[in-house]
């Protein structure tokens, strides 16, 4: 069989510049658990062991909690991989524990901002550089993909230890950059939090001086409470802000204020003279530096006279970990039960393990004191941030902004939360899970929202695996399974099975025993794909300058089988299946004909295209063959 389709411009809102557009901040911790933070579980905790957050509770007050914000995997460099490219994990290059795989070519969060006159910087842990050994040779290092500045860690294994000048018992010397130089030597009695802190500060002091009308994006990605269970080597310095906390000296030996030896053996005083297991002692304490490290930056804003205009965000790459990272220490998540009142940790797909501390501060803006229960996840912020710096997001983003739902409109759009991963391993028999969950194996993995309702799958052998059915706002700790209560929830999982493979297009890097399924149609055949394709109107764009388009209609098949898509858009185009994204050109247009191939189960399906048209030109042509003639 063969057709076609052209189209002309169907063009969409473009997003408006705001005559002022805000700083950001963005900060991303490393296995903070939804319950660390004291104002979403720890303060309410009735066991003695509990620890603080009085900072970032300060924060909520002061801004919005995104009560069900998701991670795109549970485990941290997919989720990093999509909260850069504004993707979910069914169409993400970056899948399951593919560590220090190179975040491609082509538009992503700091490239885009950058596109839009944002000052960019990236400080801490980065993980997405690919093969290589030097800036120069890792080819997604971060200047290269949209990062004016970097300071931090490479490599993903070199954010288990916190110290980089320091060959430590949990995975020995590390390397840290400085833009394109390994400054790690120069950091003796350096401890990663207070670093990064430090540098962030030094970083809106410069932009502050700047006297510049320049926006900037500092994202912020702290290596903590992750991994090797590293405390400070000194007190967190009196006061905070210009004034106090953490300060940037810029000496090799003495780089900030806290360095200092022995290091690895500052306990903060509230949970030295408990009697908890020295691993709880320095968990407790890692958290309460990351939190003096936020309030630290919150009194920096207000210095430098930055506040009212800086969207201040604070969240976590996935659920709590279960580690010590050195030989003779064990650390359990449930020691402080850092997955609150949820079930799951760190490689899990239940709430514990995606479901990730969210606050979103912007005085003025974001209502203070407020909180939304409206499910969104990383890839949302792409276009959330786009929107409020005045551009475009790309249309092959699976985000949809949160710019209204931050400002607390109750009617803002619901947007997509998709997880697949796998890993090795079970569910910990943690007594405070539900017993059903207790050393369950995972496996293949997968979780979506339908219709308000999340769908789990673990341990996945077919697709004709039955969901489990939650309704998580009400039921936080998914202990009441709807799958098969009423005919409604029997027609929700058949309608989940079908939609998972609408939504993601099948990665070889990351196979799955649902790869080789063909994606359903809406409803049986009723026309041929030829009947309702040729019956658009085709004709060249006549207008004086490129803009956007968007095209979408139905189209039907009769037969199951393969079908192969070509797609020439010279100003490029994102061509979809329903939700799934089977070409992307926008980002590298050409004159080339970009081809996919998908297995289609006969009946109709939902065709779209959308990307930029060049004036004068055809703004895409859509060809296929398959098995009908």
């Amino acid at each position: 069989m063969g057709g076609g389709l052209c189209a002309s411009e169907q063009a969409p809102p473009e997003a408006s510049p705001r005559e002022s557009r805000p700083n950001v901040l963005f900060i991303l911790c490393d296995d903070l658990g939804y319950g660390d933070l004291g104002v979403l579980f720890q303060n309410e905790r009735q066991e003695s062991r509990r620890h603080s957050t009085p900072h970032m509770d300060r924060l909520a007050r002061e801004g919005r909690i995104l009560l069900r914000h998701y991670c795109p995997a549970p485990v941290c460099a997919p989720s990093r991989a999509s909260l850069m490219s504004g993707q979910h994990q069914g169409h993400a290059s970056i899948r399951d524990n593919q560590f220090d795989k190179a975040l491609p070519e082509g538009p992503n969060m700091a490239s885009l901002l950058q596109g839009a006159g944002y000052r960019t910087a990236l400080i801490g842990k980065w993980g997405l550089q690919g093969n290589g050994e030097s800036p120069a040779t890792w080819p997604a290092y971060p200047t290269k993909r949209g990062f004016d500045e970097f300071f931090g860690y490479v490599r993903h294994r070199d954010g288990h230890s916190h110290y980089p000048a320091h060959k430590t018992e949990a995975r020995g010397k590390m390397e840290l950059y400085d833009g394109q130089e390994n400054v790690s030597a120069q950091l003796t009695g350096c401890y990663t939090t207070d670093l990064f802190t430090a540098r962030a500060k030094k970083f809106l002091a410069e932009r502050a001086a700047a006297e510049s009308s320049q926006p900037f994006f500092l994202l912020l990605t702290y290596d903590t409470p992750h991994a090797a269970l590293h405390v400070p080597a000194a007190p967190y310095p009196e006061g905070s802000g210009m004034n106090g906390g953490v300060q940037w000296l810029g000496e090799p030996g003495a780089m900030i204020n806290t360095a200092a030896e022995p290091i690895d053996s500052f306990l903060h005083p509230d949970y030295r003279g408990q009697e908890w297991t020295d691993s709880e002692k320095r968990f407790a304490t890692m958290v309460r530096r990351l939190d003096d490290g936020v309030g630290d930056l919150m009194q920096t804003l207000d210095d430098l006279g930055l506040t009212e205009n800086t969207l201040l965000v604070l969240t976590s790459d996935n659920g709590p970990h279960n580690e010590a990272y050195t030989p003779g220490r064990r650390y359990g998540a449930d020691r402080f039960d850092s997955f609150g009142p949820l079930d799951g940790i760190k490689r899990d797909v239940y709430e514990g393990g995606i479901r990730v501390p969210t606050i979103a501060r912007w005085p003025g803006e974001v209502p203070a004191g407020s909180s939304s229960p409206r499910i969104s996840q990383f890839h949302d912020w792409l276009p959330t941030l786009l929107e409020l710096g005045g551009a475009r997001a790309p249309s092959g983003t699976d985000g949809v902004s949160m710019a209204a739902d931050l400002r607390g409109d109750e009617q803002s759009p619901v947007g997509t939360v998709y997880v697949e991963y796998t890993a090795g391993g079970k569910t910990p028999g943690y007594e405070e899970f539900d017993p059903r969950r207790r050393g369950a194996k995972r496996g293949q993995m997968q979780a979506i929202y339908l219709d308000g309702y999340k769908g789990v799958r673990t341990d996945i052998q077919s697709h004709e695996d039955p969901f489990q059915i939650y309704e998580t706002l009400g039921d936080p700790g998914e202990s009441h399974d709807l799958a098969g209560t009423s005919p409604f929830f029997e027609r929700l999982n058949i309608s989940m099975r079908k939609e998972v493979l609408r939504i993601r297009r099948p990665n070889p890097s990351a196979p799955r025993p649902y790869d080789h399924v063909p994606m359903p149609s809406l409803r049986p055949h009723r026309e041929s794909l030829d009947e309702v394709l040729t019956s658009i109107e085709r004709e060249v764009l006549s207008e004086t300058r490129d803009t956007s388009f968007g095209h979408q209609t139905h189209v039907s098949i009769r037969t199951t089988g393969r079908y192969t898509f070509h797609l020439h858009a010279p100003g490029g185009a994102v061509f979809r299946l329903h939700r799934a994204i089977m070409i992307d050109s926008e980002s590298q247009p050409s004159e080339e004909v970009r081809t996919a191939s998908v297995l289609l189960e006969a009946g109709q399906h939902v065709v779209s295209v959308d990307g930029q048209a060049l004036k004068g030109r055809p703004a895409f042509e859509l060809t296929w063959e398959g098995p009908e003639r």
